[in-house]
């Protein structure tokens, strides 16, 4: 039978490429996103794309639901990536924005991996992949709420694992790193809306380096790896019959992960502070 993964925030970078991806190794893809809009133009392109927005709870029981009936009640595999960056200096950062972000990023995702769990301890296997990233690993200056959401992440994922330890659901992490998306652009309207830069006590950091960079392309990083480079962890996460707990994509995260386990916190700070 063909198996069928549920894929989040698909309209463009990583979850796009990973529908179009995993679809073309055989997958039935159900390639989800926040808009309607977005969900119309893959169904043009012959995907099923229920709409799942991660900061509404109906569209995600609803979302789940239209899999469902497509597939006979049965899921292979989660790949849990919409996701969006808030930046700004964490003392600039309001509760209100901090909230804002971890209903997207962390909260939608423990709702809709709570309800795709029964269904795959029901059908006796599954795969749960969460795309965290190298900040997930270590702290960026500039990017707390984007980090506190994938930290977060990282600590639910690691105890979901081990507690689905004695099933034949697999948990599964992917580091991606510096990746072609368009996190950056997608960051402005957030970055606007909820950063008082101007009245700043760091307002001098924020004009020499902060607005350059987020308004700025520059072209791609030194260390940029496509979208397909997520996409080729992503198939063997949900494909081995033993998956890595974590999977690293990008030369950072590798190097990310390096450090982490030979320096102090300390050397970590003075080496990561002027990224």
């Amino acid at each position: 039978m063909q198996k069928s993964i549920l894929i989040t925030g698909c309209s463009s970078g990583i979850g796009l490429d990973a529908a179009h991806g995993m679809r073309a190794r055989g997958w039935r893809v159900f390639a989800s996103c926040r808009q309607q809009r977005d969900c119309d133009r893959l169904r043009a392109q012959g995907f099923d794309s229920p709409r799942i927005d991660y900061t509404d709870a109906d569209s995600i029981t609803s979302g789940l639901v239209e899999v469902l009936a497509a597939t006979g009640g049965t899921l292979d595999a989660l790949f849990n990536n919409g996701a969006h960056g808030l930046p700004g200096a964490v003392e600039d950062v309001p509760t209100e924005g901090l909230r804002h972000i971890f209903e997207t990023n962390v909260f939608g995702w423990h709702e809709l991996t709570r309800q795709v769990i029964p269904v795959m301890r029901e059908q006796g296997h599954g795969r749960i992949v969460q795309c965290s990233s190298v900040l997930g690993l270590v702290a960026f200056p500039w990017r707390g709420a984007y980090v506190a959401t994938k930290y977060a992440i990282e600590g639910l994922t690691d105890t979901m694992r081990m507690e689905l330890r004695n099933t034949s659901i697999k948990v599964v992490l992917i580091e991606p790193g510096p990746i072609t998306s368009k996190l950056r652009e997608k960051a402005i309207p957030l970055f606007e809306r909820f950063i008082d830069w101007e009245n700043s006590a760091l307002r001098d950091k924020y004009e020499g380096a902060l607005l350059k960079r987020l308004y700025e392309s520059t072209g791609p990083d030194r260390f940029e790896l496509p979208a397909s480079a997520v996409t080729d962890k992503l198939a063997h996460a949900v494909e081995a019959r033993k998956p890595k707990a974590r999977y690293y994509v990008t030369t950072p995260t590798y190097i990310a992960g390096c450090l982490r386990r030979i320096l102090s916190t300390k050397a970590i700070d003075r080496v990561l502070s002027d990224i």
